[in-house]
């Protein structure tokens, strides 16, 4: 499909990538009081948190979260809140570890483990049409990914991936080196090392903490403990083996990939432009603003014109 123009245009304050980006994050957006929340238990013995709104649609949206985030992330509020005044069921899911309770297991979540959303889309794509998915992030990162390994779920019939790091190690780099990328790199670690102690109190055998004491990267850290953890040989086949791009051209749903380019976490292989220009299913869309699932714009009132967006491409 050919590349999208942009069609997101802030006014100046908003032009900032840090300022998209924060106050994105600050964001109040309601959730439907009408949601629901339940368990879903997993055949190798763990747990997903999922949380839903049912009205009769014959139509549901699945949403993925970001690194650290969770159901109730202002971003995962917000866009099912737009989705459901225009036709869709939602749900959203924790993944392994987030959200208030730990998950039963040794290992947690990561970029690329596409069979936990497998098993979200089996539970709960009975009684529906189609299907959508919406991933933020390192969400987006899963779905691309996901809709690019051997048979996706029959239903889904279109997705979107907001602000995904397609490409794990460049963005990894990014975070790590960008000195502006600080606040945010700080942030990620310390609730990351939080899990890691907490995991080596219940499994004392299995998780050293003594790595923990220098991971103050992503570097140093996915090599520690997510790549050992989740049965990869090091940080660097972590993110080749997880990271969407290489798993792009094998696309056949119809995906929106939106990724801003003064996004902060981004570098150039987030911007697959050679891939998506002949491609028949990826439609690629790369305003200049709009910092990390930001996209926010003033037009009488703040709000985020992604979902709108979003909402549009999945209908």
């Amino acid at each position: 499909m050919p590349i999208l123009g942009a069609h997101f245009h802030p006014t100046l304050p908003l032009r900032n990538p840090h300022v998209q980006t924060l106050l994105a994050s600050l964001l109040p957006r309601s959730a439907p009081r009408d949601a629901t929340q339940h368990t879903l238990e997993l055949s190798d013995g763990d747990f997903l948190s999922l949380w839903s709104v049912s009205r009769g649609f014959r139509r549901l949206a699945i949403l993925c979260h970001g690194l650290e985030g969770s159901f109730h992330s202002p971003y995962i509020r917000g866009m099912a809140s737009t989705l459901l005044l225009r036709g869709w069921d939602v749900l959203a899911w924790n993944y392994r570890g987030c959200g208030p309770q730990p998950n039963r297991l040794l290992r947690f979540y990561h970029s690329g483990a596409t069979e936990d959303l497998r098993a979200v889309l089996a539970h709960a794509a009975e009684g529906y049409q189609s299907l959508a998915l919406v991933g933020f992030s390192l969400g987006g990162n899963l779905v691309l990914k996901y809709l690019g390994e051997p048979s996706p779920h029959p239903a889904i019939t279109s997705a979107a991936a907001l602000s995904a790091p397609i490409d794990l190690a460049s963005s990894a780099h990014a975070l790590d080196t960008r000195p502006a990328n600080r606040l945010y790199l700080h942030r990620f670690l310390s609730t990351l090392r939080a899990k890691i102690r907490a995991k080596a109190a219940r499994f004392p055998d299995a998780i050293s903490l003594e790595p923990l004491k220098t991971a103050r990267s992503f570097a140093t850290f996915d090599d520690a403990y997510t790549a050992r953890l989740h049965g990869f040989h090091n940080a660097q086949d972590y993110w080749t083996r997880c990271s969407a791009l290489h798993f792009l051209p094998h696309l056949t749903v119809p995906t929106l990939l939106l990724n801003a380019l003064d996004d902060p976490f981004l570098a150039t292989p987030s911007f697959p432009h050679d891939i998506a220009r002949n491609h028949p299913a990826l439609w690629l869309e790369t305003p200049a603003h709009g910092g990390h699932v930001g996209f926010l714009q003033h037009d009488g009132h703040l709000h985020p014109w992604s979902e709108l967006r979003v909402a549009q491409f999945l209908s």
